[in-house]
């Protein structure tokens, strides 16, 4: 079972923003299916008025069974005070919110299996921080953290795509951006994504985790069928193989079809392996040999290889591990 309680909160009295509520219903959209439409996680979404009362309750909520994956996402106020707060809309001088190392001690102490906070707001990067220890060393088995900034840093909204800047590139990822082949979107990839698109001088975001190996936050339809991918150690026996090529693989090199054609022509079984092979280059995994492109590889009877992506791929194919 896997669970999301996603939060945006505009209605701040005096310090309105204008995108989280946007923000939260994209990424509840987005979180609640995998790409084919498929159920993925059970989303509590807020995106109206939300005192610290209700936050700090549905947080607790979030984090109080063995859920397989509870996600915790906020958009909205965010203040540097005390270690940093989640700023709730009942807000005062003397309560901002829910207080970031409340959240992480209920993380800490959850007995999910796995535990992921994303937070939008300014500030964010405070959450898993010590003056004492390094910034992992706090974090429980199983947690990872998304902030959409540094401690020191506010987190911006973008007007042209009424969304945070980090939530925007959020949205690009799990429509697929930062998905791998086999179609798995992680925290991981999706942080990778948000990191490589933000310039030097913008807001940084953070990650921290303390996690032995991801689960998919989102899925979308895989770029190579897994049927296909399984074939990679069936094509390449060995890393260093090379498989070799020649006319028949070429569906047009035959004589039914008005253009210069050579022997051997094109032959049924080897026209099919050779469209998965020319998947495989599309994608990263497979190159040709001494030929600028796989078409001229069999035309010329040369040969293709694997790519250092694709040996990973290669590996993951020998052990089964999709």
């Amino acid at each position: 079972m896997k669970k999301a309680l996603v939060v945006g909160l505009n209605r701040y009295p005096g310090h309105e923003l204008k995108w989280c509520d946007n923000d939260a219903i994209a990424m509840a959209g987005l979180l609640a299916t995998n790409g084919d439409g498929a159920p993925n996680f059970d989303v509590l979404q807020i995106t109206d008025a939300c005192t610290k009362q209700r936050l700090q309750a549905d947080i607790q909520r979030l984090f109080s069974d063995e859920s397989e994956l509870a996600l915790l996402y906020f958009s909205g106020h965010g203040h540097d005070a005390d270690g940093g707060y989640l700023v709730t809309t009942d807000f005062t001088d003397d309560k901002l919110g829910v207080r970031m190392e409340d959240i992480l001690h209920m993380a800490n102490e959850s007995k999910c299996k796995n535990r992921i906070i994303i937070l939008d707001c300014c500030y964010s990067g405070s959450i898993g921080e010590s003056p004492w220890a390094n910034s992992n060393s706090v974090l429980g088995n199983g947690v990872t953290i998304m902030a959409a900034s540094l401690s020191t840093q506010e987190a911006e909204e973008r007007t042209d795509a009424q969304h945070g800047v980090f939530t925007n590139l959020l949205i690009q990822g799990l429509n697929g951006g930062a998905a791998d082949i086999s179609g798995n979107i992680t925290p991981a990839s999706l942080y990778s994504f948000v990191d490589q698109s933000l310039g030097a001088w913008e807001q940084r975001p953070v990650f921290k985790t303390n996690i032995s190996q991801f689960l998919p936050i989102r899925t979308i339809s895989a770029k190579v069928p897994i049927a296909t991918l399984r074939k990679l150690c069936q094509y390449f026996s060995s890393p260093s193989d090379v498989y070799p090529l020649n006319p028949s693989y070429e569906y047009t090199n035959d004589p039914s079809i008005a253009h210069s054609y050579i022997e051997p022509f094109a032959d049924t079984d080897h026209v099919e392996i050779f469209k998965e092979l020319q998947l495989f280059a599309s994608v990263g995994l497979v190159e040709p040999v001494d030929a600028d492109h796989m078409y001229f590889a069999a035309m010329e009877s040369k040969a293709c290889k694997l790519t250092a992506l694709g040996l990973h791929y290669w590996r993951l194919s020998r052990d089964k591990r999709f």
